[in-house]
């Protein structure tokens, strides 16, 4: 179960997210689904159609259980697999 002790460590394929900080003012703001996640990247359905975000430049938000919890994108910036313990 995805917590906000352990959110790094998850999948966020599925979840819905919202840019809360970044140093492109433009994607402050944008949120939708996450549809795929590359090492550096997420893909986000968003009303406006599909959007490829870096993940390191910005602050994503998640609600996970009633609570908001933010993520700083430099340290979810690494390949899926290698982040939720695949690879020792």
């Amino acid at each position: 179960m995805i917590t906000a002790e352990n959110i790094t460590s998850h999948e966020f394929i599925g979840l819905n997210t919202e840019i809360v900080k970044s140093t492109n003012p433009q994607v402050i703001g944008l949120n939708g689904r996450i549809i795929n996640e590359t090492k550096s990247m997420f893909t986000i359905n968003t009303q406006n159609g599909t959007k490829s975000i870096a993940k390191e430049t910005n602050n994503w938000k998640f609600s996970i259980g009633g609570k908001d919890i933010i993520v700083e994108g430099s340290k979810i910036a690494k390949r899926p697999f290698d982040r939720i313990g695949g690879k020792a």
